[in-house]
């Protein structure tokens, strides 16, 4: 028992615990963005019971990926013609399936902003099912929770190591995710910004259950978009977003 709980345990903890908190960024943004979309009075409590569900199923997934992971990367079909060439295994059809998921979402959210008439008519929009949206925030938070998972069983095989990690890593969420909508609420502007870096979520999605497929398209190979790659596009992004602001605030004085 005391070979468990040793001081290179508690520093894979803290480390885990890190990387809980970077890959669970984009996790985050869907969560502050799908639980506006319930009623106001509900939003607190959808956040805080989807992802309390969330890690609940983070546990139960992680003691049965130890066991049986196997099962998750052996590919049972796949493609093998000139056009389109993959082994695809159940990681990368979840992963692939929560992209499409993503980019459907919010391309229906920017597709809805465009075509209101006035803001009255966002606001006689009737308010998704709580239900729904607990749902659909708990099979997001499973999906992404796939690489972090895999990630902490690459840097330890110690239990409750890991189950800790990801109970830290929740209970963070759960707070940042009240902020983030706060903040999201406080400034519409910035809605657009989070539905189009939610949009490029669902690319990285894509593109990283494509390469656990090992995806040909034409002869040529779908290579994952990197973290690195992810953060610097979505820097780029809030540059734009804060320098065209500042733009159209001087023109308006301008006129």
């Amino acid at each position: 028992m005391e070979g468990l709980f040793t001081i290179d345990n508690f520093i894979t903890l803290a480390m885990l615990t890190l990387l809980q908190a970077v890959l669970g960024l984009d996790n985050l943004l869907y969560i502050s963005l799908e639980s506006k979309r319930a009623p106001e009075a509900d939003q607190k409590r959808v956040r805080t019971l989807g992802i309390g569900l969330a890690i609940v199923l983070r546990i139960i997934l992680l003691f049965v990926l130890i066991r049986v992971i196997a099962y998750f990367q052996d590919p049972f079909f796949g493609f093998d013609n000139a056009a389109i060439e993959g082994h695809f295994n159940l990681h990368s059809i979840i992963v692939l399936g929560g992209g499409v998921f993503i980019m459907y979402t919010a391309v229906k959210e920017i597709w809805h902003m465009l075509s209101m008439d006035d803001e009255g008519h966002d606001e006689d929009k009737k308010p998704k099912s709580v239900n729904l949206i607990i749902f659909s925030i708990v099979i997001m938070n499973l999906v992404f929770s796939f690489d972090s998972i895999l990630s902490a069983m690459a840097l330890t095989n110690v239990f409750w190591v890991m189950a800790t990690a990801i109970i830290i890593g929740g209970v963070l969420m759960i707070w940042l995710s009240g902020k983030v909508s706060e903040f999201l609420k406080k400034n519409r502007m910035y809605e657009v910004l989070g539905l189009f870096i939610l949009f490029i979520v669902g690319i990285m999605l894509l593109s990283e259950g494509g390469h656990l497929a090992h995806l040909k398209l034409f002869g040529n190979a779908v290579t994952p978009m990197s973290k690195t790659t992810f953060y610097f596009v979505i820097v780029v992004l809030v540059v734009i977003d804060v320098v065209q602001s500042k733009y159209q605030k001087k023109l308006s004085k301008n006129k």
